[in-house]
């Protein structure tokens, strides 16, 4: 099953092409949509959605043409906007369940569903005062739950993490994984920290300038290394030069060490160092590629 496809979409506006050629697909599960502010990420949601016409090319979302059956596709799809657009003077539970009846809900199951959807992102103690005295996160959520209040198929989340703190990334990462997991609805989001989809995401679509450079299952983007990734509490330079005398090469990264090897016996070499030299171990593990260094090395190669 393919939530959405493209073939060769463009999307020119008068000093700008925010989408050139591009042609890509999606399954079930979250998709991670990933470029730099400015790649077209938010362009190819918005003709998804049918709220913008391409220039060329086609595109379809759950099988439908949004040229054609734009109404249809928002009746099955959610969608988060990136900027804020919530009004202040009125309720989580009021604005939640306005949403659901545009989206063709009878009132008495449009508040059922938001009282639901206000307690799945923890809005619903909250749920009764007016947006406007919300923090950053809650407004957040608020969108999300809109977004979800008529059970979509799929949802579209476009930079769902902005103006969070760390906590709150965390917390908004944590729901949207319990979108695609628990509740089984399909999940396209943007972003451009890359490091986030790395957590939520089962497939990534790498976009810059508009063209697509690589879509890959996340497991391909993530694969194991000819590394070590070794931490310690202290005693890191002295873990280094031990390893290095033992015949290890080791590069310092940030709190981290970096051993090459080709070999699982580096595993023995790297714990018994750190058992003489008496040292707390924080971490060892297989190295892996991160989305950031292949995002990087597709760049350099375009």
């Amino acid at each position: 099953m393919t939530i959405l496809a493209t073939e060769g979409l463009t999307k020119r506006f008068p000093r700008v092409t925010a989408l050139d050629r591009l042609t890509v697909s999606a399954g079930p599960g979250v998709t991670g949509l990933v470029g730099a502010n400015g790649a077209g990420k938010s362009t190819l949601i918005k003709i998804l959605l049918g709220l913008l016409p391409p220039t060329e090319g086609t595109a379809t979302v759950l099988g439908l043409d949004p040229a054609t059956r734009a109404l249809d596709i928002r009746r099955s799809v959610g969608y988060m906007p990136e900027h804020d657009c919530l009004p202040p003077d009125v309720s989580a539970t009021e604005f939640t369940v306005h949403m659901a009846q545009m989206s063709g809900l009878p009132r008495s199951a449009a508040r059922e569903r938001a009282a639901d959807t206000l307690r799945h992102v923890g809005l619903y103690e909250e749920r009764y005062r007016p947006i406007g005295g919300y923090s950053t996160g809650m407004r957040q959520r608020v969108k999300l739950a809109q977004a979800l209040v008529h059970d979509p198929k799929l949802v579209f989340l476009d930079e769902p993490t902005n103006g969070l703190d760390p906590q709150g990334r965390d917390d908004m990462l944590a729901l949207i994984r319990r979108i695609g997991t628990e509740f089984g609805i399909s999940v396209v989001v943007t972003s451009h920290l890359l490091g986030e989809l790395e957590r939520v995401c089962d497939h990534v679509i790498v976009i810059d300038g508009g063209r697509l450079l690589r879509s890959s299952a996340i497991g391909e983007f993530t694969q194991a290394t000819r590394t070590i990734t070794v931490e310690v509490e202290e005693g890191r330079q002295a873990l280094a030069d031990r390893l290095t005398a033992l015949g290890q090469t080791v590069t310092a990264h940030g709190r981290l060490l970096i051993v090459e090897t080709d070999s699982p016996a580096a595993f023995d070499v790297v714990r018994d160092a750190v058992v003489d030299l008496d040292l707390c171990l924080v971490r060892l593990e297989q190295g892996r590629h991160r989305i950031e260094d292949v995002f990087r090395e597709e760049v350099a190669n375009v």
